[in-house]
Order: structure tokens, then sequence, then C-alpha cells
């Protein structure tokens, strides 16, 4: 099948929004609806449930959705292989990492791929990093800058970049919180403490277990998006966080922060680059993938 048609079909499968997939694959919604209607016909199913208010997989799209991946998957083999053995390699990865990331470790790690590849193209998205994993698997992103979890998923590697300690953090000026620095916590401190902490993911985890094995449960003032935002409202004396170091060293409020000395410390970060294992078939990807030691 035509991959043009297939990269559409996923783009639909992924938003599950006519105007926002047509505008991602630079199309009209009704050419981004006859290609739909043409895979239909050739695969011989309803593919998607679609009214005036909302688009659906059918059982049939959702089985045909794993082949769309695996067929673009194969596809990017073959065609970045033969580029390789022609002598060059272009084309585009796509990336997805948070800002911090973006200007902690991409200069190091693109710097010399580009004087390398200069032909192949780094289209580079920025999040909340909590998503990368989700990106990665959902087919969004070729590779990912992310926090190691616990397991791995099924068909996901990763490659260590750094490790970066998780840190409670407050604002300099706030004198109240500098007793929450001691070797035993107290538990009535804490459990009064307001804290400013992620939304999801493996750091709000790793803190939920803390306060767990302290006995008591943390007093939440705002749960947000995106570790740069914990530190600006932490600045601010709303609360105690908890960052990665390496977040609060990159950050233009880091002077305005202090590190609170708390024990049991919390397990450490370890960033890397998360990729499906499949994709490292890709000459592209694993280009990438390899100037990283």
């Amino acid at each position: 099948m035509d991959p043009r048609l297939l990269k559409q079909f996923v783009k639909l499968a992924d938003t599950l929004h006519f105007g926002r997939a047509s505008e991602a694959c630079h199309v009209s919604p009704s050419a981004l609806s006859r290609s739909i209607r043409q895979l239909e016909r050739e695969a011989g199913a309803r593919l998607f449930d679609r009214d005036n208010r909302s688009v659906r997989l059918t059982h049939a799209g959702e089985l045909f959705q794993a082949y769309a991946r695996d067929s673009l998957v194969q596809w990017d083999v073959i065609r970045n292989t033969l580029m390789e053995e022609s002598g060059e390699l272009h084309g585009e990865v796509s990336m997805y990492c948070s800002v911090t990331a973006s200007y902690s470790f991409l200069f190091e790690i693109l710097s010399a791929f580009r004087r390398d590849h200069p032909r192949i193209e780094i289209k580079l998205h920025t999040g909340d990093p909590e998503d990368a994993i989700t990106r990665v698997l959902g087919g969004t992103e070729d590779i990912a800058i992310g926090a190691k979890p616990p397991a791995l998923p099924g068909g996901l590697t990763f490659k260590t970049i750094t490790v970066s300690p998780l840190v409670f953090i407050a604002a300099r000026n706030r004198d109240e919180y500098q007793c929450l620095s001691a070797d035993e916590p107290e538990a009535a401190a804490w459990a009064a403490t307001p804290m400013i902490l992620s939304e999801s993911g493996l750091a709000r985890s790793r803190v939920d277990e803390w306060f767990k094995s302290l006995g008591v449960r943390a007093s939440i003032y705002a749960q947000v998006a995106g570790n740069e935002a914990i530190v600006s409202m932490v600045s601010l004396g709303f609360g105690v966080g908890v960052v990665p170091r390496i977040v609060l060293e990159n950050s233009p409020l880091v002077d305005t922060i202090t590190v609170l000395d708390v024990s049991p410390e919390l397990e450490a970060y370890e960033v890397g680059l998360l990729t499906l294992e499949k994709k490292l078939k890709n000459p592209l990807i694993n280009a990438l993938w390899s100037r990283l030691r």
C-alpha cells in the first residue's frame, strides 16, 4: 500500500480528529477523507466509525493500525538502507524531549551528528518528559529523551545519558521550610507542608512512596505538568517541590531556590534516549543512537 496513505491513516488513528490529522499531514480534511475511503476499499473493511462529532477506530481499524505502523517501519528501514548503500543518509528523524533536555544534552549529541550527516533533518518537539515513552510507543516520535522507568515496556530500548538526583526544593527566602532538612523527617511537619508536584509520572510515584513510608499523606498545593513549572511556583514561595537536580541547575531561577537536605533521599533519575528496538534497524535512527557513547 501507498506509504503516504498509511502515514495519513496512522496520524488520524493517533489524533481521532480529521482537522488536526489533515493539518499534520499537510492535506485538506476532504483529501484525508478520500485517502481513508481508499484504504477502506483496499482493506475491504471499515476502519473508522465517524460522524459529525467523533471519530473512533473500529476493531478492523485497530488491527490495521498495527499493520500500518509495522509497514511504515519496514518501509523506512529498506528505503534508508538503500540510501546508506548509496553513500549518504538523508531523510527525517522525529525527536521529543523536555525544554531542559533540549539545552542540556542536544548540543553535544547533535553537533557532531549534523557534521557527519548534514542531510538528516531532525524534527524536534518539546513537552512534558513524562510523555516521552508514550510518544515513542505510539509511533508519534522516532526517538525521545526521558527518564528510565522501573521496568521498560516490551519492545522499548534505553541508553543512559546521565543520572540526576531527585531533590526537594524550597524558595530561598522561606525559612519555615528549613526545619524539613533533618536526618529524621518529622511526619507532622511534612503533613503540614504544601507540596507542588508533577501530575503523574516517575517523580510523582517516588514522592508518593516517600510520603507513604512516612505514614502521612502529602498536602498537595498544586499538581503541574513539567518540572520547569514546579521550579517557578516554588520560587514564588507557594510550597515545596520535587524535581531532578539537572532541571534546577539549568533553571534561570536557580538563585532563588534552596535544596533541602532531606533524608531518606529519593531514588535518582536515570535520563537517556528511548526508542523502539525495531527502529534501530533504520540507519537514520541508528546513526543518531550510535552517536551517544
